[in-house]
């Protein structure tokens, strides 16, 4: 499986995974109440295991940005 990567800022990457857990959720409980649904029970595994990975992501980018501003402004008190 090849890669891809590109850039997106962090509002953009929490609507995608708000939409990927959406459709997920629609996937899981929804759909499978059609007529006709045939549901594949690896690619819901593998796009919860996607919005997971993605969370992950995002925290850690959080995470690191709030020690980048920690310690460029270490006599910074919040709310001042």
């Amino acid at each position: 499986m090849k890669n891809i990567k590109f850039e997106v800022s962090q509002s953009e990457i929490l609507l995608l995974i708000t939409l990927l857990s959406d459709q997920l959720f629609r996937r899981e409980f929804i759909d499978p109440k059609m007529p006709g649904y045939k549901g594949d029970p690896a690619e819901l595994a593998m796009g919860k295991e996607l919005v997971l990975r993605s969370k992950s992501v995002v925290r850690q980018t959080a995470e690191s940005s709030n020690e980048f501003m920690s310690k460029r402004h270490p006599n910074r008190v919040a709310g001042s």
